[in-house]
């Protein structure tokens, strides 16, 4: 009778993990079909043809499919070969034995390496073309899966750096390449919001599938070497955490493939009425410009950064707000250990994740409901500040299932804010530089990590700081939103005017045109 008192006692002090998730799927299942075009058939309404607002024709719409079907097929591919590697990487240097000091340095080392390399390389991919540099990080991530196999530190290291070269092209040159080709399409940027909010979705939909199939994968066989100790064939592994990084392979290989065959190139280039005369002269007759260095890409950006407060603006709160997204997942599994009470009893990972991944299928799906009737600089207000508030119960929460709710809270904020900002970005950064800005924008971000990886923060002041992020991102959001909205009343005053001149000289136009003809006459 005491065991059964004991195991009711764990069970009750344990959070309803299987509740939380059949809960938070049928929120995600209502969401889905209120956002999609099966609630007009349900509904009996009908806003084809809208988007936004706008009246828009079939042909682009059917334009639109278009891009963002060849999209996704790329986007998706590469997003499941990074996927399939994450929840690996600690598990695989763990098990090659190295030390907690051995993997940190290398986890820093491959932050580092995006925040150094990233700086540079978006200027390449804006003047070198934004395609090429999609089938180079499938080239430079595959290699990166490759040195996996290999149980040498300083080849994992090196892997790492590889690794980090091919995120910041990951996070910055695939949307890049969306944007620009939503313009060269003749597609409004009103699609925009939509193409984001399916990419996210879709992401999410990829992260679960590639969960059940890493696991699957590296429980199939054990992990042991191709040949004797103390040789090199005796330090190749094949087998068990391995595994996730060959499907990881096939999937880069693949969406290399897809990204030369579906894709056309595009480039960082100025509207057509500022782009330079096509016969290479310049403005004021002199010889033709040289070719740009490498870095120059890196300068340009800066400096238009820093000279554009919106853009400036725009960068620190996604960097505020992603900062905090790689902190929750350092963070999340020791709050939620520290907070049970049978210290001995297990996590359900696996179904919390998933629960995670249905909680940002939501935001996703929230984004798109919401998003025609409000802007998306003030939805953007209204996530940070949720976000604010979960994260601050978190960080003071002493009950279990109180702090899981209000993450999975943060995760449909998660799923609402790569759609927002996606958006966003597209129309305040500019076209010629934009995975060059957006490289820098993941600097503070990298900076963010790298304090969170070398600092000995517990989890309740972690939170703490993020709810402090958080705070900071909502401020500086609403007075961007405030120049936003303030700007385009301020464009549309300027229209206005120029429309009323142009009406006035037309009609001036028309007053003088019987004199004229009477005197041809």
């Amino acid at each position: 009778q005491a065991s059964n008192n004991n195991n009711t006692t764990s069970t009750r002090n344990m959070a309803p993990y299987n509740t939380i998730f059949l809960v938070t799927l049928g929120i995600n299942v209502i969401l889905t079909i209120r956002s999609s075009g099966l609630w007009e058939k349900i509904t009996g309404s009908s806003s084809a043809g809208n988007n936004g607002g706008q009246i828009v024709s079939e042909e682009e719409k059917s334009r639109h499919r278009s891009l963002l079907a060849r999209y996704l097929c790329v986007y998706l591919l590469a997003t499941l070969s990074d996927w399939l590697q994450g929840p690996y990487v600690y598990a695989l240097y763990d098990a090659y034995g190295f030390s907690q000091h051995d993997i940190a340095v290398l986890f820093v080392a491959g932050f580092g390496s995006s925040m150094v390399f990233g700086s540079f390389i978006g200027g390449m991919a804006d003047m070198c073309g934004r395609r090429k540099f999609v089938i180079l990080f499938s080239a430079i991530y595959a290699a990166s899966c490759i040195t996996k196999h290999f149980n040498d530190y300083w080849i994992l290291m090196l892997g790492r750096l590889l690794g980090g070269v091919a995120t910041s092209l990951l996070f910055s040159v695939f949307e890049a390449w969306l944007i620009r080709s939503h313009t060269d399409a003749k597609i409004d940027k009103a699609f925009l919001s939509s193409s984001f909010s399916s990419a996210a979705y879709g992401n999410s939909i990829i992260a679960i599938v590639a969960g059940l199939v890493a696991n699957k994968a590296a429980s199939s066989t054990e992990m042991a070497a191709i040949g004797e100790k103390d040789t090199f064939s005796g330090m190749v592994m094949l087998g068990g955490f391995v595994n996730p990084f060959d499907i990881a392979l096939v999937a880069l290989v693949a969406c290399g493939f897809c990204a030369a065959t579906l894709w056309e190139e595009n480039y960082g280039e100025t509207s057509v009425d500022d782009a330079p005369p096509s016969d290479g002269s310049s403005d004021d007759g002199g010889s033709a410009k040289e070719d740009p260095k490498w870095y120059e890409g890196l300068n340009n950006a800066y400096m238009t950064t820093m000279r554009n407060r919106d853009i400036l603006w725009c960068g620190i709160i996604s960097s505020l707000f992603e900062g905090s997204m790689y902190v929750f997942v350092f963070m999340w599994t020791p709050a939620l250990q520290g907070l049970m009470e049978d210290k001995t009893e297990g996590l359900p990972f696996g179904l919390i994740f998933s629960t995670f991944m249905v909680c940002c299928m939501a935001g996703s799906s929230l984004f798109s409901i919401l998003v025609s009737k409000i802007k998306g600089e003030a939805l953007a207000v209204g996530v940070f500040s949720v976000a604010m508030v979960a994260f601050g119960v978190v960080a003071t929460s002493t009950l279990d299932t109180l702090s899981f709710c209000c993450m999975l809270v943060f995760e449909m904020c998660v799923g609402m804010y790569f759609p927002i900002m996606g958006t966003m970005k597209g129309v305040i950064v500019p076209e010629d530089k934009r995975a060059a800005i957006y490289n820098l924008f993941r600097i503070p971000l990298n900076f963010i990590v790298l304090f969170s990886l070398l600092t000995d923060l517990k989890p309740e002041q972690s939170f703490a700081l993020c709810c402090i992020m958080m705070l900071v991102a909502t401020i500086m959001q609403f007075q961007l939103m405030k120049r936003r909205l303030n700007s385009g009343e301020l464009q549309g005053i300027i229209t206005k005017k120029q429309q009323n001149q142009q009406q006035k000289e037309e009609d001036a136009d028309e007053s003088e045109k019987p004199l004229i003809e009477k005197e041809e006459v």
